[in-house]
């Protein structure tokens, strides 16, 4: 049997390019139909954008991104409306007004514990949507827990996990792995192991790039970033 393509993600929670990138990632894998579709293993792994970020941050999205970024108050609003129409393009509500920015170390921790037990592309799935469109807390234990029974996860099993810190070692093993691929930014997506895809690329990319892979499987080249 012919061996899946492996797709590895790397990808922060508080991305909101990364959510429309998985979208799009999905549209391509759909639109990949018919006797000849590629089959496909898909992994997250962690990356924090800002790891300084305290858990309760005082002010809004746009307050952080005006500290963060140092640009203008009125050029963020411009940037984030943007960011938003994009994301209604994919099929994504995104409610800046409502989101809370937070540390997303706990969270990321979270879908190495939702790995381990099989949900992890359903843990995914459900933050960026508590984050992006329902203004929920992602950087509280308690938050996570809740958010983890909700996708058939045990929530206490997943309380007593990112309390012990189970899964920090995996966090950092995912970002010392970025940091050998060389990977700056995210989404970025490594298709079997030898090809690198960098930002929400559209469909059709995702599309062409699989398809070209699946036909020529059995060859091996170098990971090669693609811009």
């Amino acid at each position: 049997m012919t061996k899946p393509i492996s797709i590895d993600i790397w990808s922060d929670i508080a991305c909101p390019w990364c959510y429309i990138g998985k979208r799009n990632l999905e549209k391509g894998l759909a639109a990949l139909t018919g006797d000849d579709a590629p089959e496909v293993a898909i992994t997250y792994h962690s990356f924090e954008l800002s790891p300084d970020t305290p858990v309760d941050f005082d002010g809004d999205e746009i307050d952080f991104l005006v500290d963060h970024k140092g640009m203008a108050r009125e050029q963020v609003e411009k940037m984030l409306a943007h960011v938003t129409g994009v994301a209604a393009q994919a099929g994504l509500t995104y409610n800046f007004d409502k989101l809370q920015h937070t540390n997303t170390v706990k969270a990321h921790e979270l879908l190495h514990f939702a790995l381990q037990h099989g949900k992890q592309h359903e843990m995914k799935e459900r933050l960026l949507r508590a984050y992006f469109s329902e203004g929920e807390h992602i950087g509280r234990i308690d938050s996570l827990a809740q958010l983890a029974g909700s996708v058939g996860l045990d929530p206490d099993a997943a309380r007593q996990a990112l309390m012990a810190g189970e899964f920090t070692e995996a966090v950092r093993a995912d970002q010392e792995q970025a940091r050998a691929y060389g990977i700056q930014g995210v989404p970025f997506f490594v298709i079997d192991g030898k090809y690198g895809i960098s930002g929400a690329q559209p469909a059709e990319a995702f599309e062409n790039v699989l398809r070209d892979l699946w036909s020529k499987r059995d060859e091996e080249t170098p990971l090669q970033p693609e811009v």
